[in-house]
């Protein structure tokens, strides 16, 4: 068994290589500097020099607000980029895990959403990364797609991390109170994401850390772990200046997993920890 793995040195896939490299399976990481996977040829010289058996997709366009005046680029990384990696993946015989988002859905109700549930992305990120979701269906038949949501780990930018940085800056921050969803660490995903490739449980899944929060009460748990005094303020959404629309519901529900028996994840407060400890 040989795992690549794209977007290696991202939270993400940085967390996948290193559970990989903790269980001894042999794989190849790759970053953008390695292989730019919006290059249809790169991408084909890629696997067939690296011959694996899965690939664990996880490079991808993340800049959810800078999007909606990179439409383009987002695109041409989220969609074109995943299309070649999966053509690819066809032309090699290798399996794909491709990692996608909430965001492909429009967030209404408040119940957790169902895989099959109708998609309605609100903005360019969430469109493009449905693209890409398509573009595997399209041309794999051995693949595993996983939706998941608010991640965050101990490599790269991401909302905990500025959030522990205003706490030490502000005495009090206003945060988005009516968007719901789950939290999820990078490197509790990462086990799922390993034990999954080494199946054939192919599908759609949902993945998240356990449990249901609005931004603000994430802010307000992160502020409380790490002994800072700063205050959370709850605005809704409306009142929250942004460049993008995003879902009020990110409920997933991960039921998928449980019916082929993958392991869920822990609680998000309790994923949370884990990342403190390690920061």
């Amino acid at each position: 068994m040989k795992i690549l793995v794209t977007g290696a040195s991202g939270q993400l896939g940085s967390d996948v290589c290193a559970e990989l490299e903790a269980r001894r399976i042999a794989h190849c990481g790759v970053s953008t500097r390695e292989c730019d996977i919006t290059d249809a040829q790169a991408v084909s010289a890629l696997l067939e020099s690296c011959c694996p058996d899965v690939v664990i997709h996880c490079a991808a366009y993340t800049a959810v607000e800078h999007a909606e005046s990179d439409k383009e680029r987002c695109w041409l990384v989220n969609a074109d980029g995943t299309r070649n990696i999966a053509r690819a993946c066809r032309d090699v015989g290798a399996k794909l895990l491709y990692i996608s988002t909430d965001y492909v859905f429009s967030g209404e109700g408040d119940q957790p959403h169902q895989v099959d549930d109708p998609t309605g992305p609100l903005n360019v990120y969430g469109a493009s990364k449905l693209a890409g979701e398509q573009a595997v269906r399209e041309l794999l038949e051995r693949c595993w797609i996983v939706r998941t949501s608010w991640v965050f780990g101990n490599h790269g930018g991401n909302f905990v991390k500025t959030m522990l940085r205003l706490g030490r800056e502000r005495e009090e921050v206003r945060v988005v109170c009516d968007q719901i969803g789950s939290p999820t660490y990078t490197a509790d995903l990462a086990k799922l994401l390993c034990d999954m490739s080494m199946t054939e449980s192919y599908g759609t899944y949902h993945a998240a850390n356990a449990g249901f929060c609005s931004w603000a009460e994430f802010a307000e748990e992160i502020f409380r772990l790490a002994g800072l005094p700063t205050r959370v303020v709850p605005v809704p959404a409306a009142e929250y200046p942004s460049k993008v629309v995003r879902p009020m519901n990110s409920r997933l529900d991960q039921s998928a997993l449980q019916r082929e028996g993958f392991q869920a994840l822990p609680h998000w407060k309790d994923a949370l920890k884990a990342f403190q400890r390690r920061e």
